[in-house]
């Protein structure tokens, strides 16, 4: 999938994030503009990771404040056959969202 916003989307998923001007004007140019990351590589003498990593914190705001309705997003350390039963769930929910959008 890749990683697109509208305008709207991403001025709702900025509002209030503390983040820098070049990391808002990189996410945008990517995720809005869809300009290439290599271009701000570029452009502007940092890292693929830093650009990368630029565009993935909007990214990450994004995908928070829109989770389907009935569904939390969580962080756990488990066991490693725990970790293949959730894994297995998260793909099932996967799977129910695309078909349900």
């Amino acid at each position: 999938m890749k990683k697109r916003l509208s305008e709207a989307q991403f001025q709702a998923c900025t509002r209030g994030l503390k983040v820098g001007k070049q990391t808002l004007d990189i996410a945008h140019g990517v995720l809005v503009k869809r300009i290439k990351q290599i271009v701000f590589v570029k452009a502007l003498g940092l890292s693929t990771g830093a650009i990368s990593q630029a565009v993935n914190r909007v990214w990450a705001a994004h995908r928070e404040q829109n989770l389907p309705q009935g569904y939390r997003r969580i962080s756990a350390v488990l066991p490693e056959y725990q970790v293949y039963i959730v894994e297995k769930w998260a793909q099932i929910a996967a799977k129910k969202q695309e078909s349900n959008p």
